[in-house]
């Protein structure tokens, strides 16, 4: 069975009874919202606590709230077309630019490895002292095993994925509530503001770290098979259903990002230690300042994120893949390829959070390429009829492919000239 729920199974759940029909129609925004709580995000909200406290609040905010408007659209145009974003761009955009749009996908593919296989690696090394190259090969294995759930039923592997996100969450709600945070100043980190060029390069990473393209892709995927959608009343039930489910799937992820940040920021930065800005640097001072408790916590969520997104980001490849260019290849191919800069992070012993850093800016500069193309087809009439997009919508998607751009060009400046 596909990994992809079929009309009938949403309907066989709806016979018996309506909260379980409501519970099966829910899954893919929390396989989507993995991606936004991957160890890429531990680096920059653990530094961006650390260094500048509750500064970078309401950058943590904006971002979770430019990630469900962004996954609704794509989850809205898989429901209403039945098809996902990758091949909707091949039917309707030239041929030159479907190419090029797949080459910079399978790019941002790379970079995506690079963050979730080093964070997994991280993690097992932590918790078992394995070394991290053997870590990152250990990782593959398990993302495998995760992957192969999807031939014995898509609720499987959404259980499977969602467990994971759980453990995270988890994770973090003990260090929350062990190291606590101040009200009063996170409500005042809402406030938007800047402390010089580090810091606007730190909210490219959590902007780049918290929307995903790989998932902007995968999300339309997710949803395109899921429910009975002949007609348009039958698409309106599933288009609320799935509002649903991406408040609580990316809500869900927007908490725990914001954890991140304030256990930094009350921890770290409040007694000095801003300099806190490797994952390895932040669970040593778990163990240091609070317990052995906090530091096992801290690194089990790690783990968990590590694997889950791993097995996501290489479903969300077989779907560019398969939607671009029409092919799909030996998943064991596919996954050896893009996790090549991930072992040679770890084999070369290169830092780790640096390098995990690196790959979310690389992530930011890879929105608009997914962003803009979803904005253009989710607001014509000939492909999403009367469920095109609303004037109000448009222009929200368009100002934040308009604020990632800015910033992105910002960082160039900073980098290469300024």
């Amino acid at each position: 069975m596909s990994a992809l729920t079929t009309g009938s199974d949403l309907a066989a759940a709806r016979d018996r009874g309506r909260v379980r029909g409501l519970v099966a129609a829910l899954g893919p925004a929390f396989v989507a919202a993995v991606a936004y709580i991957d160890p890429g995000n531990f680096a920059t909200n653990i530094s961006a606590g650390a260094r500048y406290g509750y500064l970078l609040v309401w950058v943590i905010v904006v971002a979770n709230l430019m990630a469900m408007l962004v996954q609704y659209l794509s989850a809205k145009l898989g429901v209403v077309t039945g098809r996902d974003l990758p091949e909707l761009c091949r039917q309707h955009l030239p041929r030159r630019v479907s190419a090029g749009l797949w080459v910079q996908a399978e790019l941002v593919a790379m970079a995506t490895d690079l963050a979730e296989f080093v964070g997994a690696a991280v993690g097992l090394n932590l918790l078992f002292g394995v070394p991290l190259f053997l870590a990152g090969l250990i990782t593959a294995a398990v993302a495998f095993a995760v992957l192969a759930l999807q031939q014995r039923g898509y609720r499987r592997f959404e259980v499977a994925i969602i467990a994971l996100l759980l453990l995270v969450g988890l994770g973090f709600l003990v260090d929350l509530l062990t190291v606590g945070a101040s009200a009063p100043d996170a409500l005042a980190g809402l406030l938007p503001r800047f402390d010089g060029p580090d810091s606007v390069l730190l909210t490219a990473g959590i902007i780049g770290a918290t929307v995903m393209p790989h998932v902007v892709y995968l999300h339309s995927a997710l949803t395109k098979n899921r429910g009975q959608r002949s007609t348009d009343d039958q698409r309106r039930r599933l288009l609320r259903t799935t509002r649903l489910d991406v408040y609580l799937g990316l809500g869900l992820a927007g908490l725990i990002n914001l954890s991140m940040l304030l256990i930094a920021a009350n921890l770290f930065h409040a007694s000095g230690r801003t300099d806190v800005d490797t994952i390895e640097g932040a669970h040593r001072g778990l163990g240091e300042l609070v317990g052995g408790g906090a530091a096992l916590a801290f690194a089990v969520a790690l783990l968990a994120s590590g694997l889950a997104s791993s097995s996501v980001g290489t479903y969300a490849g077989q779907v560019v893949m398969a939607g671009f260019i029409q092919r799909r290849i030996p998943l064991l191919l596919r996954r050896g390829l893009t996790m090549l800069p991930a072992l040679l992070v770890l084999g070369l012993g290169l830092p780790t959070t640096d390098s995990l850093v690196v790959s979310q800016v690389v992530l930011s500069f890879g929105i608009p390429f997914a962003l803009v193309p979803l904005l253009l087809l989710s607001r014509r009439r000939d492909v999403m009829g009367d469920f095109a997009n609303r004037r109000i919508t448009t222009v929200a998607g368009s100002l934040i492919a308009a604020l990632i751009i800015v910033l992105n060009l910002y960082l160039l400046w900073v980098t290469f000239v300024g």
